[in-house]
């Protein structure tokens, strides 16, 4: 595909697959490290791991790769966009467009419906809202039924659903997802890890899951471990 490219080309090329770059990253907590890490890149459309202990700080890199922390030093890349260079409407903008969040408290809106919930996701990134998209994911996922319910009235195991289906309406580049099944028996975690696999893959989007779960380990490659700070490049 790149045969008789420049050099430059080839690179530019090269870093349109990169969907996540993280270079000499440190985030203190006071004055202790709690990461630090020197090179870690995700090509596109490749699914994996963030794999530590407790206190590792997996949560906080994906708070970090989000934008919803500012790392102490280093760079952080998403999509070629330098996060550390935005504006925090730039990367209001960013999340909304590009980047699927799941995290371990979904954060779902209770005031708004399951629908309510989906149509803010497309409202926030500045999308239309496309109604039948929601209603074809919550069909896939066999929640049509309660479309109009709001968040207090659903099982644990719908508003987890929900939350994914609110990462991926927007079709995103990257979604990450901190923990999804460390609270589930073997068959729900089993469903879930599925769901996000399948969602990912129809969007197209690249799937960082952080974990210490090993059902999850089994199924995805493992990219980064935090504690030995090894990494992949290239693959999570």
């Amino acid at each position: 595909m790149t045969q008789g490219l420049s050099t430059k080309q080839k690179n530019a090329a090269a870093a349109v697959d990169i969907v996540l770059s993280v270079q000499r990253l440190v985030q203190t907590f006071g004055d202790r490290p709690l990461l630090s890490i020197d090179h870690w890149s995700v090509r596109r459309g490749l699914h994996g791991v963030i794999e530590g202990p407790s206190g590792s700080g997996k949560s906080t890199l994906l708070h970090l790769i989000a934008g919803l922390r500012r790392p102490s030093s280093g760079r952080i890349d998403v999509l070629g966009q330098d996060l550390g260079r935005l504006s925090n409407r730039e990367l209001d903008r960013l999340r909304g467009g590009s980047i699927g969040i799941v995290l371990q408290r979904f954060h779902l809106i209770e005031a708004l419906d399951v629908l309510g919930n989906l149509r803010l996701a497309q409202s926030l990134a500045g999308i239309a809202f496309d109604v039948d998209r929601a209603d074809a994911l919550l069909d896939q996922v066999g929640l049509t039924a309660i479309r109009g319910k709001k968040p207090s009235a659903l099982s644990e195991g719908e508003r987890q659903r929900v939350a994914i289906l609110r990462a991926v309406i927007n079709k995103p580049a990257l979604l990450i997802a901190d923990e999804p099944t460390s609270a589930l028996d073997d068959r729900h975690a089993e469903a879930i890890l599925d769901l996000l696999i399948t969602q990912a893959d129809a969007a197209g989007a690249t799937l960082v899951m952080a974990t210490h779960d090993a059902r999850v380990k089994e199924r995805l490659p493992i990219g980064l471990r935090l504690g030995d700070m090894s990494a992949s490049e290239g693959a999570p």
